[in-house]
């Protein structure tokens, strides 16, 4: 039986709440489709600060080295907002990424016919919603030098630097058209080219690796002011969502409104080692140990993890699963209404589990 190592990173607040909730779903996938889970514990954000004084302990580190995949809950919560930023427990996931060299995040946005009503927007505009947003991870101006504060008083100011360069921005280009050939064949590219001279570079990459190499692909261009706007008024005409990491930022946390809950939404990062999941959602300190997360968004990250180390039939039963538990009328406490059913973050783990189960039993 194939046996892959996966780095859990529980982390802070709900994190680990909801990552155990997605491992008893992964572990149960692995038993109905006959592959093993061995996993590894290690601590990151806030909780390694408290053990350790690092975001990011060594260990950590070279555990998600070593690993086949990594699972991470959440990280930061208000009693570490004092440290200064190297320190906060958001600087080791920023350092756990690039690392580990992943550079595109992948967020995809669905909304099943039985969450329409969830959304903030009306039914017809949200219904068959399902696209993907395709971050740049390790560039602009997260990362560009350089940055500081200098001067004092009125005449302090603060700068960041918006950087790019012409391979980072071919390499997310290829994994966006690359998806876009798998899915719908649609790429809306966003930039703020009439403005930005990193935005001119950005365009002028993706219609050379859009010409060279993806010439199936439809391609079209929107400023990024106009694509918050057209999330709302049409999402259902996106299919792949390519931006910069800023950018990528502020769309993707939008798009995922589109659902009604942040709890619905996971995602992945990729790159050249190990694989990093993560629901979209923060650390939600106030929720912890209360039973009220909603821990769909790590099972169904859990569930991209399953695709990206090639077990796409349990990916697919564990996407189901979910699915179905949500058409059943089990709901968690960021999406009920009356007249479902309310259940706490173990047991929608464990109705999700069960069908995870009994997706088994029917191919026998």
């Amino acid at each position: 039986m194939k046996t892959y190592e996966v780095a859990v990173l529980a982390g802070d607040g709900i994190g680990p709440e909801v990552t155990a909730a997605a491992l008893a779903v992964l572990e149960a996938a692995g038993e109905a489709f006959g592959f093993g889970l061995e996993r590894r514990e290690y601590l990151v954000g806030g909780a390694a600060l408290d053990a350790t004084g690092e975001p990011l302990p060594a260990e950590t580190l070279a555990g998600c080295r070593r690993a086949h995949g990594v699972l991470l809950g959440a990280v930061g919560g208000p009693r570490w907002d004092a440290l200064p930023g190297r320190r906060r427990p958001e600087a080791g996931l920023l350092a756990l990424r690039k690392a580990l060299g992943v550079f595109a995040n992948l967020r995809p946005v669905r909304v099943p016919a039985c969450l329409v009503e969830t959304s903030p927007l009306r039914a017809a505009r949200v219904e068959g919603v399902d696209l993907l947003v395709v971050r740049e991870l390790c560039g602009g101006i997260y990362f560009g030098a350089p940055r500081g504060r200098v001067g004092s008083g009125a005449e302090e100011e603060a700068f960041d630097t918006m950087r790019y360069r012409a391979d980072e921005v071919a390499r997310i280009a290829r994994v966006a058209f690359g998806e876009a050939a798998r899915r719908r064949a649609r790429v809306t590219s966003v930039d703020k080219a009439n403005v930005l001279a990193a935005s001119q570079l950005w365009r002028d990459v993706v219609e050379q690796v859009h010409r060279m190499a993806f010439p199936g692909v439809e391609l079209a261009h929107l400023y990024v002011d106009n694509a918050a706007m057209q999330l709302i008024m049409d999402p259902r005409a996106f299919d792949v969502i390519l931006t910069s990491n800023l950018f990528g930022d502020i769309l993707s946390d939008l798009a995922a409104t589109l659902t009604g809950s942040l709890g619905m939404l996971p995602s992945g990062s990729v790159g050249s080692g190990a694989g990093l999941f993560e629901p979209v959602h923060g650390s939600a300190p106030g929720l912890a140990g209360t039973g009220r997360a909603n821990p769909l968004a790590a099972i169904l990250s859990g569930a991209m993890m399953l695709d990206y180390l090639g077990e796409g039939t349990a990916a697919g039963a564990v996407r189901a699963a979910v699915e179905d538990a949500l058409e059943q009328g089990y709901r968690t406490a960021d999406l009920w209404r009356e007249g479902y059913t309310l259940v706490t973050t173990g047991e929608m783990a464990l109705e999700v589990t069960a069908r995870v189960r009994a997706a088994e039993e029917a191919a026998i």
